[in-house]
């Protein structure tokens, strides 16, 4: 059992609001890919996110850290606020043609059937809790690692719908803002390195699936395909403007992740995640 005091935050959910009713079909402006990349954000992380939750939940009990239970409880009421404001997006996305439905039929599947599997007890229960906390540790990571990205992402302020600017760097904030809490709860109920280990491989090479897979299937259903450049162009050039990150950005943080010492206070600096929740938009008019 350990856990760390690194970066002790009050971590607060915040219940913005977006309005989707001016919102252009390919929001990165003249970028059907970026824009797609970025689709495949919102429609897995949903269930990511309430996958976490249910993790996160179900690990309460054993946490007597009253430090940690609160920024567990806080992580939770984000994550849930993350999962609905993304799953609003479904819906103009069916509007245009996109068909969300598949992806997020085969997500749900994967969370409620393999993820959760109900039905355990005992041992194999806590067993169970302690994967699900060690692959949502992992996946936190890649999330405050992308949280990272898009605030430091210059290229996004001009390519990007303003509206869809401010949710992915509101969520990238906050993604920042608690990349310690996930792991600092597998580390409290579990800590084993090689459990942690091996699921951050899992993890890594889940998501790299499942990111291919979700944006081959929006450019094969984006209605104007017919009349774009050719994918691969215009991925190279989404990478070359920095509207989207490179593979390699994630690649280098597997070996990031499997060190012994790690965590994730370890990364960049939070300063920038805490100041652009300060002026969000969107957070600003929760505040009020």
């Amino acid at each position: 059992m350990q856990t760390y005091d690194a970066e002790a935050l009050s971590i607060t959910p915040r219940d913005v609001q977006f309005d989707w009713d001016d919102l252009p079909l390919h929001y990165v402006e003249g970028q059907p890919i970026a824009t797609h990349i970025t689709n495949v954000m919102h429609i897995t992380l949903p269930e990511g996110e309430r996958a976490m939750v249910q993790a996160l939940s179900d690990a309460l009990p054993l946490v007597k850290d009253e430090r940690l239970r609160d920024e567990m409880i806080g992580f939770i009421g984000q994550e849930e606020i993350h999962s609905s404001s993304h799953e609003d997006l479904h819906v103009y996305l069916d509007k245009h043609g996109l068909d969300v439905g598949p992806i997020v039929g085969k997500l749900e599947w994967l969370v409620d059937r393999v993820f959760n599997r109900p039905g355990l007890r005992g041992r194999a229960k806590h067993a169970w809790l302690c994967e699900r906390l060690a692959l949502s540790a992992a996946l936190e990571h890649y999330t405050a690692v992308m949280g990272e990205w898009v605030l430091d992402a210059d290229g996004l302020d001009k390519a990007m719908h303003p509206m869809m600017l401010d949710l992915v760097r509101w969520h990238g904030a906050e993604e920042v803002e608690h990349r310690n809490v996930a792991f600092d709860a597998y580390m409290y109920v579990d800590g084993s390195y090689f459990r942690r280990a091996r699921t951050g491989v899992m993890a890594s090479f889940l998501l790299l699936v499942i990111f291919a897979w979700a944006t081959t299937h929006l450019y094969r259903n984006d209605p104007t395909r017919s009349e774009q450049r050719f994918w691969l162009f215009q991925l190279v050039d989404a990478a070359r403007r920095g509207l989207i990150p490179s593979g390699a950005h994630f690649i280098t943080e597997v070996p990031v992740y499997l060190r012994r010492d790690f965590h994730p206070s370890q990364m960049g600096p939070i300063d920038k995640a805490l100041r652009y929740l300060a002026r969000s938009p969107a957070a600003q008019a929760a505040a009020s």
